[in-house]
């Protein structure tokens, strides 16, 4: 940022000219493009899940499988789009709501932290994208791990790993926040069983929980895909030599193409609006979407990258080279002659 006076970089004029562009467009926008559009996507994925529970009950082994997807899918939207958003306050724009859904959605309903998780995804993933030893996506790195093992079998442990890591993260917190933190999990968690034994007739909580475990993983593989393929295997920044945050993005982030579940259940901003969410990480989903021609047109403009690349291209280039993306130490990469 430049002080009053002071010449701006190349940088700091792109990322302002760009700035003011998509001001223009999201300032007029209505509650129901900056927050409704979303809302909507979570309510309906909601009100799925009394259905879900139902057929659990059904004998014909197709509509069992349909309650199944039923509730794995709306869990997904809940505990993925719903999470990522409620971690960046684009639910809202009251800071009380704003933390009641992260608690809602990031700790009874996604059985992790929301102090943890947020400090992690905002404050370092998105405030050091891709710069080594901070937000360098290193966190999603297994690789003690053969490459099919990690890409197709571990990312099912998830639902079991996560509210095992969030407990063990959370010990230096506050104590008020541990007891929080600890209570509103275990209530998501038994909620859940509760509903399962109730209305779907499962015959205990013990035998409730692998059911909910399983459908909780379904969408876990392309989640840990999506995380990967994203900023793994792009340009790597040193701490001491960060680009300008225009720059930062434009080489650290890529853009998957629209794919009609994944929008659905991940978002926009995690699939493909990728570069805008790290860009304008407070745009709701819908909005990333809105401003996403007035981002990539004005990259080629200026001729900074806009990285795109398929989900199976992405796929087969990290089986490929998987020794070298997710076990070898990344490549440093330094812009030269970029401001």
């Amino acid at each position: 940022m430049a002080f009053p006076g002071e010449k701006l970089t190349e940088g700091e004029r792109h990322m302002q000219e760009l700035a003011v562009l998509v001001q223009k467009t999201t300032h007029g926008c209505s509650w129901w493009e900056r927050h409704g559009v979303d809302w909507a996507c979570l309510i309906l994925a909601l009100s799925t899940t009394p259905a879900g529970f139902l057929l659990l009950r059904s004998e014909r082994l197709v509509l069992f499988c349909l309650g199944f997807l039923l509730l794995a899918t709306a869990n997904t939207v809940v505990t993925v789009k719903g999470c990522h958003l409620a971690s960046h306050s684009s639910l809202s724009q009251s800071k009380f709501w704003n933390k009641f859904w992260e608690v809602l959605f990031i700790e009874v309903c996604g059985s992790f932290t929301a102090e943890i998780g947020t400090h992690q995804h905002v404050k370092l993933h998105h405030a050091y994208t891709n710069v080594i030893g901070l937000g360098d996506s290193s966190i999603w790195k297994a690789p003690l791990f053969p490459r099919y093992i990690y890409l197709f079998i571990l990312p099912l442990a998830m639902p079991v790993i996560t509210p095992i890591v969030a407990i063990g993260l959370i010990q230096d917190l506050p104590v008020m926040t541990i007891i929080r933190t600890f209570l509103t999990i275990t209530l998501g968690m038994c909620a859940h069983c509760w509903l399962l034994v109730q209305v779907s007739g499962f015959q205990s909580l013990f035998s409730a929980f692998p059911c909910m475990m399983l459908y909780k993983a379904i969408y876990s593989i392309p989640y840990v895909h999506v995380n990967i393929f994203q900023h793994i295997g792009l340009a790597m920044f040193s701490p001491m030599k960060k680009p300008k945050r225009i720059y930062q993005m434009a080489y650290g982030v890529l853009n998957l193409p629209r794919n009609m579940l994944l929008d659905w259940t991940f978002g926009h901003s995690l699939i493909n609006c990728h570069v805008e969410h790290h860009l304008f990480p407070k745009l709701s989903d819908n909005m990333c979407l809105k401003v996403k021609p007035i981002v990539s047109k004005y990259f080629k403009q200026h001729n900074i990258p806009y990285n795109e690349d398929g989900y199976l291209s992405r796929l087969r280039l990290f089986i490929d080279k998987y020794e070298e993306l997710m076990v070898d130490a990344p490549r440093l990469t330094e812009l030269v002659g970029i401001q």
